[in-house]
């Protein structure tokens, strides 16, 4: 899966934290009913896979992977094209002042939640202010101004030069629903569609009927959303075949079968990067991680060309840097840093005093593709007597546990933003959300500052000093580029994928 992960991890996410997790939709017959195998389903239905339950409903917690449900549910602020530049939403209009600290939002009329409530100013502010706890990495300090019932201006301390992804990902919801205690069991948003509750069953089947009254439901041609939650990328791929399911996610397993299925096709996305970030630099929690020779020598273990043809099956490019080739933060001269060496990286362990290796865990969670690696990272780091275990971590708090800093080297596929301050943002910087044990580091702050700060092409140097400086450090055991793949029926049309995260189709995409 992708970086983005939920609002209001702490110290987190585009997440955004910020993650995650997360029929045949046929023509008619004469009579109005579908042809397809899905119950007699018809244009009128989606119906989509996922290969990862819903946790829960709270919209500071919306996982950007297979997250379908909260797309149809809940509506935002302003949304973010793929290239993340900004398109209306609850705002139809908005101004962002010359300094990037202040976004003002005018709001339409007329808008409602699920609950009967309006969508105001004062939902914006309320909505956004508890992410200056839970989020404080990206909403810290904020302030608002509601000079009316459909104008309201949110200031940040600081410069935001990823303001547009600031701003598109949180998700308005009432008031009331916001101060219950329970906002899992079923979502009160302005969405294009409603969620029925009667006909859904938790971790099986979610129901969504389309909003008449929203404001872009052509956008949304369906009248029902059906999601399905499978037990795997094959269960999912054999539900699509079959007609049970219009569309779902597939991987490199599965990949083939699917491209060879009559009536099904398959849209191959650019992801991020699949890598190891070991954010313990202090070695607070494993001692070992303080010394750089541990570091290189963890990445010298892996044959990257080895992971991308036979794990992957050619569907993945190794990689050797955390950062987007694309970005400014590459460096185009390092070429593969830590090559493949397993006897150079037991000298460095030695070295580094730490030739009887130690214990890392490895957080997991269902529904993630990288798991085929854990074999092969099991296998290279005990070359290094490094005994790898895995905890899977299941329930609402799922996301709030991976990043607890409890597990400082996580393995995940995450950012690889043409635009390197994005990751620069969640996953370098002491407060970044993929950066989950926030220690300080001076060389980063200071490179930081000057990225808020300076102009670009000061901001451009200050971005390649930190690829550089992460790189020479090893603050990262990247290892492949992968790509994610969607399948869906011929029914179902989908021009393109409009998802600025890379991860699949958005509910927004399927006409």
């Amino acid at each position: 899966m992708r970086r983005a992960l939920p609002l209001a991890a702490k110290a987190v996410a585009p997440l955004s934290a910020a993650a995650l997790l997360l029929t045949a939709c046929t023509g008619q017959g004469a009579d109005g009913s579908g042809a397809g195998a899905a119950g007699g389903s018809t244009k009128d239905k989606l119906v989509l896979g996922m290969t990862a339950d819903i946790t829960g409903w709270d919209p500071s917690a919306q996982p950007a992977y297979q997250a379908w449900g909260f797309e149809a549910a809940y509506d935002t602020l302003v949304s973010c094209n793929k290239d993340w530049s900004l398109a209306p939403a609850a705002a139809k209009s908005w101004e962002i002042s010359a300094d990037k600290k202040s976004f003002t939002a005018h709001l339409r009329s007329g808008m409602k939640f699920s609950d009967g409530t309006p969508v105001t100013a004062q939902t914006v502010k309320e909505t956004f202010a508890p992410l200056a706890k839970t989020a404080s990495d990206r909403y810290g300090g904020i302030k608002f101004d509601i000079p009316d019932a459909h104008t309201v201006t949110i200031t940040w301390p600081d410069p935001q030069p990823l303001m547009n992804s600031r701003v598109c990902n949180p998700k308005l919801a009432s008031a009331k629903y916001l101060a219950s205690k329970d906002k899992n069991t079923a979502p009160v948003g302005s969405g294009p569609y409603t969620y029925d509750a009667k006909a859904s069953t938790a971790g099986s089947v979610y129901v969504l009927k389309k909003n008449p009254d929203f404001y872009d439901a052509k956008k949304y041609p369906y009248k029902t959303l059906e999601l399905r939650v499978l037990s795997s990328a094959t269960a999912a791929l054999n539900a699509l075949k079959t007609g049970q399911i219009d569309g779902t996610v597939v991987t490199a397993d599965t990949y083939n079968e699917a491209k060879q299925s009559a009536n099904v096709n398959v849209m191959a996305i650019e992801s991020g990067v699949t890598a190891m970030m070991l954010t313990d630099h202090e070695g607070k929690k494993i001692p070992a991680l303080k010394d750089v020779r541990v570091r290189k020598a963890m990445n010298m273990v892996f044959d990257r060309d080895l992971i991308a043809k036979n794990l992957y099956k050619g569907l993945a490019s190794p990689t050797y840097q955390f950062f987007n080739k694309k970005g400014a933060a590459y460096v185009k001269d390092a070429g593969d840093a830590y090559p493949y060496n397993v006897a150079q990286a037991k000298k460095l362990m030695k070295q580094a005093g730490y030739e009887k290796g130690f214990t890392l865990t490895l957080p997991t969670m269902e529904g993630q593709a990288w798991t085929v690696l854990l074999p092969y990272v099991t296998q290279q780091l005990a070359e290094l007597n490094i005994t790898v275990k895995t905890k899977t971590l299941t329930g609402a708090d799922a996301i709030s546990k991976l990043l607890s800093g409890d597990y400082p080297a996580p393995l995940w596929t995450v950012g690889a933003s043409a635009d390197s301050i994005q990751d620069i943002s969640i996953g370098v910087i002491p407060a970044g959300y993929w950066n989950v044990s926030h220690q300080s580091d001076a060389t980063v702050e200071k490179n930081w500052k000057t990225i808020l700060t300076g102009s670009d092409s000061e901001s451009r140097t200050a971005q390649q000093a930190i690829g550089r400086y992460v790189l020479d450090n090893a603050w990262y055991v990247p290892l492949v580029n992968p790509q994610v793949f969607y399948a869906y029926s011929d029914s179902v049309k989908i021009p393109k994928s409009t998802d600025p995260n890379d991860a699949h189709p958005l509910l927004r995409d399927f006409q």
